[in-house]
């Protein structure tokens, strides 16, 4: 086993590259005994979401273990070891002409245990959901160094608890991804990516509610605004105070010509003044800048509220009248908009986080929590995640079970537990 320092925002003493399940059981078992602090890593590339961590501990980084375990492609599942990149693994996939509808910031990187870890989703969540939909089967390593299985290696599995649900999403706090069993789908024949600039937000909001009547079934619906999109390439509006609404269409190459023609109609009799349409490889691009805002540690602040759908471009004009810098990026079909802040001063979290932006996010249904932070920000556990929602001590009591010694992420995530 190897042990290295990598550069890392977290307060590591040292860190482990395990190759093998068994390693990383030892290196809890021994962690728990002495009650030092456990820090998984995937790729590192949202190392700064949840509350910084302070403890110094150790660092697992999973990258050793990128093995496929079993293929059975006519069944469409795989699985495999958590530290494979979703890079290699969809590379894997497209060989027998398959995918998994999973995106990530930066894939030749991101690790699939990091992906599922932070529950992170792209564009395409309107039409494929989230990681949760694809985890069929899921083998971790609790915080006292011991292994536990949940789910099976067939799609048909739901006997005991859902081991696959309460995992993906816990930022590493419950237990160590080590083997996944993922249910697959066919690629795509064909893609395309529609854009237009509305005029203003009525008609941003007039073509949202025209696509969910009409015929036109999207895989992914987003709204953009802000300085951020003027260099964008694929993206790039004609002008940094113009909206830019894409829409994504995927299937056969009869489904998606009709679905282009359907909608370039549609924007047509609406009076849109402008719209494009990209290519597939185009398209591919546009996604992955899509996925790739409001990652990375450029940002002074970025911030996800999850809303109701109805709501969303309300919310966004009011955002940008109250700070007109800002940028921002909605996944309008799914209700989720990620507002990254190029500057913003500490006194600002108190007076428009916590003073405006989260109470608008919770009265258009929803919530309202910090994505990411720079370095001058110290936010505190509310600031960052919000009011409690009521059901914080049943998850402290969740935690307790998987980890009673609070070793692993600990004083990172919602539960609070130092």
């Amino acid at each position: 086993m190897t042990v290295h320092s990598p550069p890392c925002p977290l307060p590591l003493a040292d860190t482990a590259l395990p190759t093998e399940q068994r390693e990383v059981e030892e290196l809890l078992a021994d962690a728990h005994a002495a009650r030092r602090p456990v820090y998984p890593i995937g790729g590192g590339l949202a190392l700064e979401f949840g509350l910084p961590p302070r403890a110094p501990g150790l660092g697992v980084r999973l990258t050793g273990l990128a093995r496929v375990l079993d293929y059975p492609a006519r069944d469409l599942t795989i699985t495999v070891e958590s530290g494979i990149t979703l890079a290699a693994l969809q590379q894997t996939l497209a060989a027998e002409g398959q995918w998994l509808p999973l995106e990530a910031h930066q894939p030749q990187a991101a690790t699939l245990g990091g992906v599922l870890a932070v529950n992170f989703s792209g564009p395409r969540r309107f039409g494929y959901g989230t990681a949760r939909d694809y985890v069929i089967g899921i083998t971790a390593v609790d915080g006292r160094g011991k292994p536990f299985r949940g789910g099976g290696r067939v799609v048909k599995n739901v006997a005991g608890y859902d081991f696959c649900k309460l995992l993906v999403g816990s930022l590493g706090t419950l237990g160590i991804i080590t083997q996944v069993t993922l249910k697959l789908r066919p690629r795509p024949e064909e893609r395309a990516l529609l854009l237009c600039e509305p005029a203003d937000w009525d008609q941003a909001e007039k073509l949202l509610e025209g696509l969910v009547r009409s015929a036109v079934v999207p895989v992914s619906i987003d709204l953009l605004c802000g300085s951020a999109w003027t260099g964008a390439e694929e993206l790039a509006p004609s002008n940094a105070q113009a909206l830019l609404l894409g829409v994504g269409l995927e299937g056969s190459r009869q489904e998606v010509s009709w679905l282009v023609e359907e909608l370039t109609s549609a924007w047509q009799a609406a009076g849109v003044p402008r719209f494009r349409t990209l290519d597939p490889a185009a398209s591919l691009r546009a996604w992955e800048l899509l996925t790739g805002f409001g990652c990375g540690r450029q940002a002074a602040l970025v911030l996800k509220l999850n809303v109701r759908p109805s709501r969303l471009v309300s919310l966004m004009a009011m955002l940008r009248e109250l700070a007109p810098d800002c940028s921002m990026a909605a996944r309008a079909g799914s209700g989720i908009l990620l507002v990254q802040f190029e500057e913003f001063q500490p006194s600002d979290i108190s007076k428009l986080l916590i003073g405006r932006i989260r109470p608008a996010a919770i009265a258009a249904g929803g919530a309202c929590v910090v994505w990411a932070a720079g370095p001058g920000l110290e936010a505190t556990h509310q600031a960052v995640f919000g009011p409690d929602p009521g059901d914080r001590a049943m998850m402290r009591a969740v935690k307790s079970q998987f980890d009673p010694a609070g070793i692993l992420n600990p004083g990172r995530y919602i539960y609070g537990v130092a």
